[in-house]
């Protein structure tokens, strides 16, 4: 089966913990400290692969996970770095963060790979902590926690040419004619049921043609399978729209064109507007006046057009050279959208926090930044909580705090620890 749109959780790997440590040696009871820094988490890439054609693989496993770093450890050894995560995607695949639906990566080349999520900083050791007048500090910095979050990926096949088309006009039928690609070609609505890659040789230049699934009136709204295949269609540099100008499946040529041309319109305007070539199919089963007549009126419309038989091969390898011929003139695939570069990598906002007095009178101050700042204080240490309450001031939340009103013996929760103001 097809699947060309998967949803899988991503989380970079947490930074290792700084370690507290003093050093302890023979004849040296009360060495200095030496705790080392822990490791930088592992962080999650994504890169494009020739040899997958679908996102298959996602719907069997959908959370991809980096390694944590290590945690430092004495004599200021610090810790490995996680190991990183690289997540193998068709090319063609376009990844979006589900909750904000803001574009991460397009990845349309062959091995183009991306960073989706930096893995988090490692702690910092008490080593790093000893002055001169803080010549044992017994705390440590710990790692910086990662926040998973998950995205959408959906594949767009990338194509020189796509074929469009009702159902049974013949595109299956085309494809296998001038390409390697042997799609299944019956007599019936929506034979093709997933797009069709054929590469077609002219002289010395090739290329790629997607046959798309025949459509109907409301395929732009999700009616039949249209929704499902216009978006492969949208890298195309070129179209080639086939016509049944037989008619032989009871339906107008004209009234055919124009339903497809208001279905690109409603999908993507720019679709509307491509190149596009006319293929009148069907030639050896419609009276020649009328499929003549036909001819004329898309050529007054300013269309190349073209009357073939995909079946007994007539007209096809003139259509062939003049599609080779116009894709030379063109220039390269036309990219979905560009990446939002300041969004590609997605971090938690680490020196936020808010104050905020609650209808208690107390005053909550809350926040990633309030989070970390607790993680790696000790409580029970006095140059510990020295370097908590110095962290506090520099960083602005006791004047934040001042200017929300609190007072000498006001209760402060910080990150559900309860401490009393005292200036």
């Amino acid at each position: 089966m097809f699947i060309d749109q998967a949803r899988i959780y991503i989380k970079a790997g947490n930074g290792g913990n700084g370690a507290v440590s003093f050093y302890r040696g023979k004849y040296i009871p009360n060495g200095g400290p030496d705790g080392g820094n822990g490791g930088r988490g592992g962080s999650v890439f994504m890169k494009a692969v020739s040899n997958l054609s679908t996102l298959q693989n996602f719907r069997f496993k959908r959370k991809y996970v980096a390694g944590n770093g290590e945690d430092g450890a004495k004599a200021k050894r610090a810790g490995k770095k996680g190991e990183d995560l690289t997540i193998e995607v068709p090319v063609g695949t376009v990844v979006r963060e589900h909750d904000t639906g803001r574009l991460l990566a397009d990845l349309n080349k062959e091995g183009q790979t991306v960073e989706l999520q930096a893995g988090g900083r490692g702690g910092v050791g008490n080593a790093v902590f000893a002055t001169s007048t803080r010549q044992a500090p017994n705390f440590a910095k710990p790692g910086v926690l990662v926040e998973g979050f998950y995205v959408d990926l959906e594949l767009k096949l990338l194509a020189d040419v796509g074929l469009l088309g009702m159902p049974n006009v013949g595109k299956s039928t085309f494809i296998s004619v001038v390409s390697n690609a042997r799609p299944k070609i019956g007599d019936y609505p929506f034979t093709t049921l997933e797009p069709q890659l054929g590469i077609a040789i002219v002289g010395d230049f090739s290329f790629t043609l997607a046959d798309i699934p025949g459509l109907i009136e409301g395929a732009s709204e999700g009616a039949g399978l249209g929704l499902a295949f216009l978006r492969h269609i949208e890298r195309t540099r070129l179209l080639v729209h086939f016509i049944d100008v037989s008619g032989s499946e009871g339906r107008d040529p004209m009234e055919d064109f124009h339903i497809i041309q208001d279905e690109l319109e409603n999908f993507n305007a720019v679709l509307a507007n491509r190149p596009q070539i006319i293929a009148l199919n069907k030639v050896d089963l419609a009276n020649p006046s009328d499929a003549e007549l036909t001819k004329k009126r898309f050529e007054d419309m300013g269309y190349e057009c073209f009357l073939i038989s995909a079946a007994s091969h007539q007209g096809t390898k003139e259509l062939l050279d003049h599609i080779a011929a116009e894709l030379q003139k063109l220039p390269e695939t036309v990219l979905y959208e560009e990446p939002d570069k300041t969004y590609k990598v997605y971090r938690l906002e680490e020196d936020s926090y808010t104050v905020e007095q609650n209808e208690d009178g107390i005053f909550e101050v809350s926040g990633p930044y309030i989070e970390e700042l607790c993680r790696h204080v000790n409580f029970q240490d006095t140059e510990s909580l020295q370097y908590f309450q110095k962290q506090l001031r520099d960083k602005g939340v006791i004047a934040d705090l001042e200017k929300a009103g609190v007072k000498e013996g006001d209760t402060i929760y910080l990150d559900g620890l309860e401490f009393e103001f005292i200036f």
